[in-house]
């Protein structure tokens, strides 16, 4: 790690439901919050089978495996931590080499098998994967290397933004 925020890249991932299925958007920032890497999904629908055969575990499945792990993979720049405002987003943990973390809005339950922890860089609670309670260490020095005027829940509100202009110029049909 160094002393230089702009050493430090986040990964900042969202995934929504759309009426075509669900998307995933995905923007890497320096420390300092400036954009390095913007990427998007196509919706994925999943079929009657698929939702039967995988079951509760569907929306994981869609989370990280399918869109998570294509988003992180298509990616030229690998952040050194990933934030998520998808807690069903956590489970990516598992499929990449990289910190995952996710925001708790506040009064939400605590999903099951995650761990809670706060950091000041974050106005929210954040969560880890339980089965990676070593990753808070990390994690931790990670965010102390970040800007202090960033707070993580800011580049949700712009990844939104920035999918609402891609839409009004139709752009958001070239996925990556």
């Amino acid at each position: 790690m160094s002393d230089r925020p702009n050493a430090v890249a986040l990964g900042f991932m969202t995934v929504q439901q759309e009426p075509a299925g669900w998307a995933g958007y995905y923007l890497v920032t320096n420390a300092w919050g400036r954009p390095l890497e913007f990427r998007l999904t196509t919706a994925v629908q999943p079929n009657r089978v698929q939702t039967v055969l995988y079951g509760p575990t569907l929306t994981e499945y869609l989370h990280a495996d399918v869109i998570g792990k294509a988003l992180v993979e298509k990616t030229a720049i690998k952040p050194d931590l990933i934030v998520t405002d998808t807690p069903a987003a956590l489970g990516l943990r598992s499929r990449v080499e990289i910190p995952v973390i996710a925001l708790r809005p506040d009064g939400d339950v605590l999903p099951a098998d995650t761990r809670s922890f706060t950091h000041a860089r974050s106005s929210l609670t954040l969560l880890l994967p339980a089965k990676f309670a070593a990753d808070e260490a990390v994690v931790a020095a990670w965010l102390d290397a970040v800007d202090p005027a960033v707070d993580l829940s800011e580049p949700f509100a712009r990844i939104r933004e920035a999918v609402s202009e891609a839409r009004k110029m139709g752009v958001t049909g070239r996925a990556a």
